[in-house]
């Protein structure tokens, strides 16, 4: 009896010291992974914090344009320089335009135009134009994934061109709560828009309004028959990189260079 007690007692004691000294361990240890946490963590966050301060200063400061048009040129190019089929440069343009949408919305433009593809891009090879009608559909998906858009596709949905799954889209859509008007244009023909006006009375983009900016990859200077009405005063920026090789700052320095330009509308 008095030797199990004992036994107990000196069991509770080498117990008390194991439970004090794996608390002061895990103390030293919690301490130091709290201070590391303070020297590595918190720098970052406050970076990231002045860095958005910084933007939000600057874009403030600028005249932003609030609509600006994309010409996504240069995906057959990019596809022959790295030794692919022409087809295949398409799909390669997909996340560049995700990039572009997240800037935009960063920037507080208030609407965007992609230029898809245009009834005289069909007449290329079938596997081209079932590439590029294929990306269409997929960037379409990848936008609505991104959310928070007012969508309208724009284009000659008449046409067996047109993709199918596309054909909702011809008339506005809200994905989730708009931030920014997104326009795709798809088998879209100058000559198809302005024809609206003997049809109807007006264009068949009337919905879109006057475009401030164009943006054109790939180091060509044309618009390529793009919404001739919105474009008429719109200033025109050339990123000499193909649309594939997308680098923000190109978009970057297009919002820089389009702050300094004189608007004058013709006044």
């Amino acid at each position: 009896m008095f030797e199990s007690r004992h036994f107990d007692l000196f069991e509770d004691k080498f117990l008390d010291k194991i439970t004090v000294k794996a608390l002061f361990y895990l103390k030293t240890y919690f301490c130091f992974y709290i201070k590391m946490i303070k020297i590595l963590l918190i720098p970052c966050i406050n970076s990231c914090f002045m860095e958005t301060l910084a933007i939000d200063k600057v874009v403030a400061n600028m005249r932003i344009p609030k609509h600006i048009a994309i010409i996504p040129d240069g995906n057959r190019r990019w596809a022959v320089q790295h030794k692919l089929e022409k087809k295949d440069g398409y799909q390669k343009g997909l996340d560049p335009g995700v990039q572009v949408l997240r800037k935009a919305k960063e920037y507080g433009i208030s609407e965007i135009t992609y230029y898809g593809f245009t009834t005289d891009n069909c007449k290329r090879l079938t596997e081209q134009k079932e590439a590029f009608k294929k990306a269409c559909v997929d960037a379409l998906r990848l936008i609505k994934e991104e959310g928070n858009v007012s969508l309208l596709v724009l284009g000659n949905a008449e046409s067996e061109n047109f993709p199918k799954e596309l054909i909702q889209y011809t008339t506005r859509q809200e994905i989730g709560n708009p931030e920014i008007k997104v326009n795709f244009l798809v088998n879209y023909g100058w000559d198809w828009d302005l024809s609206g006006i003997a049809h109807r009375k007006d264009a068949y983009s009337k919905e879109i309004s006057r475009i401030d900016l164009v943006i054109r990859w790939g180091n060509m200077r044309r618009l390529s028959g793009m919404l001739p009405i919105q474009s008429v005063y719109a200033d025109f920026y050339v990123v000499e990189d193909l649309w594939p090789d997308f680098d923000e700052r190109d978009f970057d320095a297009a919002i820089s260079w389009y702050d300094k330009q004189d608007i004058t509308l013709g006044g």
